[in-house]
């Protein structure tokens, strides 16, 4: 009878899935789950009864001589490493180390940050001067001296200039109004058509633009992106600079305050 019985076939086993409502919830525990967590549980459960009795039994007059070199300090225990302390002359003169390092390094980078700066703000006027040339504009200005104020008054600058308000707003290769009456003469002569190779070198050379283009963009990011860098490193090292110089003044009693034996020191100006 149980081989006819294993030879039927049944349905298998497949365990509940979690619900859609509780699917952020994450995967369902399984038995198996459950088994380690469970085991887990009892066994930080065992661990506690067992300290719970040693604190217990605990005799209050124990001592041990590592008592005398370590402390507790919020459930951290705190030993002594066996190094000397050092005097109060040589602490001074390791933190005016430090301020001599520190103010070097500062040196060094708002002089980055300056190169940096000018350098990035050079791009941008070259950018811009390109784009307004492109555009035919510019930021230059171009005065015309006359007479009397009557003459200034009566000053034609598209009549002075032969050029239309168009041309007025060029800095330079302003079209003419004798030019374009002599284009319009001769536009009746039909242009030659340009060959594959010069259409072929135009596409190349405007590719090459966007491509220069990119690059520009892209070198100029990661210039903002080293900028803001420095930036972050220079406040980082003014902020411990002035630390430093608190602690060099708090042990030279310089600052005012008072300290941990509550007596009041006196406050001293910076020379200058």
């Amino acid at each position: 009878m149980s081989s006819l019985r294993n030879a039927v076939q049944r349905r298998n086993h497949r365990e509940r899935a979690q619900p859609a409502g509780r699917e952020k919830l994450g995967l369902l525990e399984k038995h198996s789950d459950y088994s380690l967590r469970a085991r887990d549980f009892a066994e930080k459960k065992k661990r506690l009864k067992i300290l719970r009795q040693k604190a217990a039994n605990r005799n209050p007059d124990e001592f041990a001589f590592g008592m005398m070199s370590t402390k507790t300090v919020k459930g951290e225990k705190i030993g002594d490493r066996g190094n000397k302390a050092l005097s109060q002359e040589a602490v001074k003169l390791m933190k005016t180390q430090d301020a001599g390092y520190l103010r070097t390094m500062l040196q060094a980078t708002k002089k980055e940050r300056e190169r940096l700066e000018s350098e990035i703000q050079l791009l941008e006027n070259e950018e811009d001067g390109a784009i307004n040339a492109l555009k035919g504009g510019g930021q230059g200005k171009h005065t015309v001296f006359v007479d009397d104020v009557e003459a200034q008054r009566e000053f034609d600058a598209e009549e002075f200039f032969d050029t239309d308000a168009k041309g007025l707003s060029m800095s330079f290769n302003r079209p003419k109004h004798h030019v374009d009456h002599a284009v319009e003469a001769t536009s009746e002569i039909v242009p030659r058509p340009r060959s594959k190779k010069a259409i072929q070198a135009e596409q190349e050379a405007e590719k090459e633009g966007k491509r220069q283009a990119k690059r520009r963009l892209k070198g100029q990011e990661g210039r903002l992106g080293y900028l803001e860098k420095i930036k972050a490193q220079e406040r980082d090292l003014e902020a411990a600079e002035r630390e430093l110089e608190v602690q060099r003044a708090k042990m030279n009693n310089s600052v005012g305050g008072v300290n941990k034996n509550g007596v009041k020191f006196r406050i001293r100006e910076r020379k200058r």
